[in-house]
């Protein structure tokens, strides 16, 4: 469902990462078993929300992060993230990117990121409602690049062109064979 040659985010885009998958016993956030680490961007347009892309990465290290923003964001643009030190001032300024820290020192409750978590909860919301929480992380990548597309086309007038783009990205994607996914890019989290 993803288009070989989408348009990159820019502008003013809030970024953040969530976990997804189902609850389990044993350590909780960052390292927690049995979930996946995805990362999500938003447009920011007036009070709206623009575009999305989403993102399922290994890690959230600086490295992984950066790489995940640079395939799916243009240089130029502001990124407003939180106080996680993956979000390196000085690494975004070096890949191009102006980036304002929206106050790392956050009470409980406080939403810092609006946008991004309002896709997070629908995000969550339509992968239990659609898949009844039966999440593959093998299949996850698909799943997120389906969620993308119906939400990026959610006030489209025309919806027989949904159907036709849909059809267009099929004939315009390259196969996706076994090989390209070990080669793949580095910062989504192929498996095999």
């Amino acid at each position: 469902m993803v288009s070989p040659q989408r348009d990159k985010l820019c502008g003013e885009i809030e970024v953040d990462e969530i976990f997804i998958g189902g609850a389990k016993s044993g350590k909780r956030r960052r390292g927690a078993e049995g979930k996946e680490l995805v990362l999500i961007a938003a447009e920011k347009v007036d009070r709206h929300i623009g575009r999305i892309r989403l993102v399922h990465i290994s890690d959230a290290k600086a490295e992984t992060l950066n790489t995940a923003l640079g395939y799916v964001i243009k240089p130029g643009s502001t990124l407003y993230t939180d106080g996680w030190a993956g979000y390196s001032t000085k690494h975004l300024k070096a890949l191009g990117y102006d980036h304002v820290v929206v106050r790392s020192n956050a009470h409980l409750g406080d939403n810092l990121l609006p946008f991004a978590n309002i896709i997070t909860s629908l995000v969550k919301r339509w992968l239990l409602g659609t898949l009844q929480g039966g999440i593959q992380a093998t299949h996850l990548g698909y799943y997120l690049d389906e969620f993308t597309f119906r939400f990026n086309r959610r006030t489209s007038k025309f919806r027989g062109m949904l159907f036709y783009r849909l059809l267009e990205n099929a004939v315009n994607a390259n196969p996706a064979v076994e090989a390209s996914f070990k080669g793949g890019n580095p910062a989504i989290k192929y498996s095999s």
